[in-house]
């Protein structure tokens, strides 16, 4: 045995195939079992593969299931607001992507936090008495597992995977992911879609989609989306290593159905994020357009995306832009409205049955007598909206 190579003995390019796969184990490790299962019971593993997880987490990052648990679960609780753990609107993109790790064990500290949002975890043996309070334990049993396997380049190959964690998750996901990117839906909340290729986090990239159904084991929903933490999914269930709970609602259409009943209203209701994006790109975009198009000085594609934008996320400076363009355009100032009024339908937390329908049947009724071609074209959708 080569002690300055280690037990392996690597050619130059096994060091890189090496950390890649160590790396990539911890990727899962967090999106199958910390966040997706454990956060948000989205899917059950069977226990093998959450022990993996836990091994694989603790010697990689020294995280905790229970106190990673509940300060994502209060992230989600507390969204973009100053209880926020770490949210870049608050905070500042910069403050989130150098000081992540600090944010995180500042909140890991907070009784209340954990106590609160960190019921249902794992409380066995293993958690209690090897994985709880040891974190140092398991980050220096990997650097000597590094070292006996790869020798001295493990020392490199151990810092970066001390690195990788914060990098990944406090910079792209909790930075980044709240900051830039493409949203599909108008979640209340400022999460974006950073690529939709979520392959290098395993799907943590489709942020916007995770925080419109935060209680899906499945990230992608665009066709052109790929996650690859739902092919793991897929695969292990396939032989009976995992199960998933939920994945994304799907509203499809029935043109014989023209009458706005109970089923619309659950069907609505359920795939109500997906409703409103609809509505962006089929009433708001041709009538923003079309005034565009007779010659809008005032309209750019800044003003268009605030149409859209959810109302809560609006700066004062963004506001601007849409009083304008709803006193400029009799058309826009129309369809804004009747985005507004519909978003009130889905805030009616407390009203009955009876009354959500009442009150989507005169949403139709009123969008109809509008004569807005887009607007009723939209209302026939609506008529013939059905869960799959």
């Amino acid at each position: 045995m080569d002690l300055f190579f280690g037990l392996l003995n690597l050619p130059w390019w096994g060091y890189i195939v090496y950390t890649v796969v160590a790396l990539h184990l911890v990727n899962i490790s967090i999106t199958l079992f910390l966040h997706r299962e454990q956060a948000h019971r989205a899917l059950t593993l069977h226990p093998i593969v959450s022990h993996v997880c836990r091994l694989a987490l603790w010697l990689s990052t020294g995280m905790v299931t229970k106190q990673w648990t509940a300060i994502h679960r209060k992230h989600h609780a507390r969204c973009e607001g100053e209880d926020d753990p770490h949210s870049p609107q608050v905070l500042g993109l910069g403050t989130v992507l150098l000081y992540g790790s600090e944010l995180y064990r500042k909140e890991a500290r907070n009784v209340e936090t954990i106590e609160r949002y960190g019921q249902g975890t794992p409380d066995d043996w293993m958690e209690r008495n090897v994985y709880t309070g040891r974190s140092r334990t398991g980050i220096v049993t990997m650097l000597i597992i590094n070292l006996v396997l790869l020798g001295i380049p493990g020392i490199a190959v151990w810092c970066i995977q001390m690195l990788w964690s914060p990098i990944a998750a406090a910079g792209v996901v909790n930075g980044i992911g709240h900051f830039w990117g493409y949203r599909n839906f108008e979640c209340p909340d400022a999460a974006r879609n950073v690529s939709p290729i979520g392959i290098i986090l395993c799907g943590e990239e489709l942020h916007n989609n995770h925080h419109t159904f935060g209680t899906s084991a499945k990230f992608s929903v665009k066709p052109w989306e790929f996650d690859i933490g739902w092919m793991y999914i897929k695969l292990l269930s396939y032989v009976g290593l995992a199960k998933p709970k939920r994945i994304p609602p799907q509203l499809t259409y029935h043109a014989e159905k023209n009458a706005v009943d109970l089923d619309t209203v659950k069907a609505l209701f359920s795939n109500r994020f997906q409703v409103m994006s609809n509505y962006a790109k089929e009433v708001i975009s041709p009538v923003f357009n079309q005034a565009k198009a007779s010659g809008a000085e005032s309209l750019c594609a800044r003003t268009k995306r605030f149409l859209i934008r959810e109302a809560c996320l609006l700066k004062k400076e963004d506001e601007k832009y849409v009083q304008n363009a709803v006193a400029e355009h009799a058309e826009i100032k129309v369809v804004y409205e009747y985005k507004q009024r519909l978003q009130a339908i889905w805030d009616q937390t407390t009203a009955t049955q009876k009354e959500l329908l009442e009150a989507l049947q005169q949403w139709c009724h009123d969008a109809e007598a509008t004569g807005i071609n887009a607007l009723k074209g939209f209302v026939n959708k609506i008529r013939g909206s059905a869960t799959a």
